[in-house]
């Protein structure tokens, strides 16, 4: 969203303006999210969210919307949003994407969660039953490469 219909959205009034971005959103997406759809009363709250939205998800070239639309799927499938899931594959498959794409996104989600279980419980195990930190355990690799500032020591492959 440019600077300039940022500045349109702003002047207006607060309904008209709650119209307006809505209508923007249900354009993109052929429907209002429930979230958005449940602060369209709270005008203060729902225009810098979805301007915040845009910006990430909505205005850069950098990534196409299939793709966007792919992330948001994994990504809800991570963090188990069945509503945000639910809504994202109606998008993706109204954008044209097939069944098995939308699926392998979700594949990738539970990858993605599955492995953060296993850091964070591994990490519980190693702390409690050998005393050491992972983040700064002298014996591994990936931790060792050199200090990145926050207390982890990595080590150089030099």
């Amino acid at each position: 969203m440019d600077f300039e219909k940022i500045r349109e959205i702003v002047e207006k009034e607060p309904d008209e303006a709650v119209e307006d971005v809505l209508e923007g959103v249900k354009e993109r997406y052929g429907e209002i999210p429930y979230i958005l759809n449940f602060m369209k009363d709270m005008p203060d709250l729902l225009i810098p969210k979805v301007m915040y939205d845009n910006s990430i998800m909505r205005e850069f070239e950098r990534l196409d919307p299939k793709t966007i639309e792919l992330i948001c799927i994994g990504v809800s499938s991570a963090i188990r949003c069945d509503h945000c899931m639910k809504m994202h594959i109606r998008v993706a498959h109204r954008l044209g994407l097939t069944k098995e794409e939308i699926f392998d996104a979700v594949l990738i989600g539970g990858a993605m969660s599955n492995a953060s279980v296993l850091a964070e419980g591994t990490r519980a195990l190693d702390l409690e039953f050998n005393g050491t930190k992972p983040d700064c355990d002298e014996d591994c690799d990936v931790c060792n490469i050199t200090n990145n500032g926050n207390g982890c020591k990595v080590k150089n492959e030099d």
